[in-house]
């Protein structure tokens, strides 16, 4: 830096106590956060990241006029219990939750502190709102799919593996969206010669016993459904996809980051920026129940080719061309 340049942020720095005596004096507001992860998901502290990013440039600051409560509850159904519990009883002006499995138990535990949901599958088949254009209670925010994109995960994988004629659909059981998702998958099923036939997702050894099985027959693919149990378990489920050599297609762009062959999904980093819109928007006064839910705006296709020359697959160029990111 300039001499000049230097002593003249000096000058400017010299006059900040000054300004700072002449502001009203900020109320402090408080925001929860309910993650169904672990302190050291990677892809949940992005997503964290892109979120107080985003309210920065709104104008909340840890420290000067926010304070953030992080509760990372796991997947655990009683571990999300009790944090609930304890954030709520803080309580704090506004939670943002992630997910059917936080949401709902945010829900049970109270009808007044307003709730922003940056991804949640079907928040009106599971009574989070009365619908997404008025949700009429005390939760809102962003749906992570519509249930007929799931078809196009079938045609993909068609697509980049034309020799599938089976395909496993892992879902979450603890969620309806991934039987809404299968029954999208299975209705289409026939007009590509595939047999689908869905694989639920409870825990890591459920998950590794019935690939296990579905890969003792030949030409078999996989599709991974949305679900946070899908994304607890995305190492494990990668793993195995490579281990028994089947093309497999995932709902999110970070499977594909891990080593996942190809994705076709909502930019979630994309949703937490937008969630800290509707967090601003009710601490300056708005209603959840006034701010309607809304859907994605931009679905994105994603590739790795180095996963797809593991498994000897060559990519279509029509593929390659319509990707909205290649990993190499």
């Amino acid at each position: 830096m300039r001499r000049r340049d230097f002593i003249a942020v000096l000058g400017g720095a010299a006059a900040w106590p000054a300004a700072a005596h002449a502001q009203q004096p900020q109320r402090m507001r408080h925001i929860g956060l309910l993650l169904p992860a672990t302190a050291d998901d990677l892809q949940f502290q992005a997503y964290v990241g892109a979120f107080l990013q985003a309210l920065a440039l709104l104008g909340w600051n840890i420290g000067r006029n926010i304070r953030i409560s992080t509760h990372w509850a796991t997947a655990n159904a009683a571990d999300i219990r009790k944090q609930v519990a304890e954030l709520i009883a803080l309580p704090p002006d506004v939670v943002v939750a992630h997910g059917a499995s936080t949401v709902g138990p945010l829900l049970q535990a109270t009808r007044t502190v307003p709730i922003v949901f940056p991804v949640a599958t079907d928040p009106v088949g599971a009574g989070f709102v009365d619908s997404l254009a008025r949700p009429g209670g005390n939760a809102t925010g962003f749906i992570a799919f519509e249930y007929s994109i799931s078809g196009k995960w079938l045609e993909l994988l068609k697509q980049i593996a034309p020799t599938v004629t089976r395909a496993a659909v892992l879902r979450d059981a603890t969620q309806g969206s991934g039987n809404s998702e299968f029954a999208v998958i299975q209705a289409l099923a026939p007009s590509l010669t595939i047999e689908v036939q869905p694989v639920n997702m409870r825990d890591a050894g459920e998950i590794e016993s019935a690939i296990a099985a579905f890969a003792r027959s030949s030409n078999g693919g996989l599709i991974v459904a949305s679900g946070g149990t899908t994304i607890i378990h995305r190492e494990l489920v990668i793993k195995l996809a490579a281990q028994y050599k089947l093309p497999a297609i995932y709902p999110y762009r970070f499977f594909v980051g891990a080593g996942g062959l190809i994705s076709y999904g909502p930019d979630q980093v994309e949703q937490y920026r937008q969630a800290a819109g509707y967090v601003d928007r009710i601490l300056k006064g708005e209603r959840p129940a006034d701010l309607p839910v809304q859907t994605p705006i931009k679905y994105e296709t994603v590739l790795n080719l180095k996963t797809a020359i593991a498994l000897g697959i060559e990519v279509p160029p029509t593929l390659l061309a319509i990707a909205d990111e290649v990993i190499e």
